[in-house]
């Protein structure tokens, strides 16, 4: 897959802009506060219809502006291509259109156009609290899967609606106990399957990340992610057993949850454990570990969605080439040069670190730059 050209309308700090992209490395180098990140940003929306720096679309909306605006041509391996739009009008939401038709729900498009993100805050991927793995795995899983998207949405409804009764029961007894057993039926339905589909996937991946891990680091140390959920080792890729273990954890479960008023017990309290050999990451890794395994974990995403997907992703890569050593530095940008990896946009203040290593003159690579917009663009 590539996405030969974007063009965006009132997001962030750009008014108007276009930009063409070629098929292989894009460096779009700028000062701080020129827009870089926003352009990958943008590009996250139009192949995931959201950002990956915020949770609210208003942040994106450019100040004084009524809407937001991005579209862009995406060639597909099929050599067919797709032009996306999608826009955001404060007070209706965002809309989503490919090829001028419009999509009924924001989520059939993830997927359809595969993207994977290396920015600066994955150092929360291996430091930061277990919600933060648990979004990297359902971002690849929703991806990779469309049904584990359509589960992972239905059961966020369903916690959402169970949590609710727990709050009006706490304290009252046992009122509502038959609405409570038709909400516990669905999420124990719904979550078993995303428990077994993680499971599976650590399966899967592991061979990925060791790969990936091999890419940018020399050493003999092995990455390894263990999976923690309420199903015991020996059941979780059995869907019955996943099943069987999740009703009988939340029947035990049952008095606390009421008291407490939520559920305590599912694939949302989830956690990935890290580890070097025996070493977990996140509580005795050195800074240059946590920086690489989180660099491995996004090189081996894009390894596993190449496998499992007809398209290979766009790999966006915001300003990491300053918080690597040379060595790595290096390592990046021969993958990124290699046929390992597809297009790659990757944003740099300087250029001057892409020198000897990336041949701008070929029609392969691109250099985009980026100049901060003079003041009167600013207020306008």
């Amino acid at each position: 897959m590539i996405i030969e050209e974007i063009s965006v309308k009132s997001f962030r700090s750009h008014a108007d802009t276009t930009v063409r992209f070629s098929d292989k490395v894009n460096a779009v180098c700028g000062p701080n506060g020129a827009g870089k990140t926003n352009l990958l940003e943008a590009i996250h929306y139009l192949c995931l219809t959201k950002s990956f720096l915020t949770s609210s679309d208003t942040y994106a909306l450019r100040q004084g502006d009524p809407y937001f605006e991005v579209r862009g041509t995406i060639n597909m391996s099929t050599r067919s291509s797709a032009d996306v739009r999608i826009a955001y009008v404060p007070g209706e939401g965002k809309s989503a259109f490919v090829n001028g038709a419009p999509l009924e729900k924001l989520s059939e498009i993830v997927g359809r156009f595969p993207i994977v993100v290396l920015a600066p805050d994955d150092h929360a991927l291996t430091s930061g609290g277990p919600e933060e793995r648990r979004r990297w795995i359902d971002n690849i899983l929703s991806q990779a899967h469309p049904l584990y998207l359509a589960d992972l949405l239905t059961y966020r409804r369903a916690l959402k609606q169970r949590n609710a009764i727990l709050r009006r029961m706490r304290g009252q007894g046992t009122p509502g106990t038959r609405v409570l057993d038709s909400w516990t039926d669905k999420i124990v339905e719904i979550g078993s399957r995303i428990a077994t589909r993680r499971a599976h996937f650590m399966d899967d991946f592991a061979p990925f990340l060791d790969r990936a891990y091999g890419t940018i680091e020399a050493v003999a140390e092995r990455p390894h992610i263990q999976y923690q959920t309420f199903a015991p080792p020996d059941k979780r890729l059995d869907l019955g057993g996943v099943t069987e273990a999740f009703r009988e954890r939340l029947e035990r479960t049952s008095a606390r949850e009421r008291e407490q008023g939520r559920t305590l017990v599912g694939p949302h309290r989830d956690e990935l454990v890290f580890r070097l050999d025996d070493m977990e990451v996140r509580r005795y890794a050195s800074q240059g570990q946590h920086r690489t395994f989180a660099v491995a974990l996004k090189v081996g995403q894009y390894f596993y969605m190449t496998d499992v997907n007809d398209e290979p992703p766009v790999f966006l890569l915001d300003d990491v080439l300053d918080n690597l050593d040379p060595s790595r530095r290096q390592a990046i940008l021969s993958l990124l040069l290699s046929d390992k990896i597809g297009q790659s946009i990757i944003t740099a203040s300087d250029e001057r670190l892409f020198d000897s290593v990336v041949d701008f003159s070929s029609h392969h690579h691109s250099l985009v730059p980026v100049h901060r917009a003079a003041p009167a663009e600013l207020a306008e």
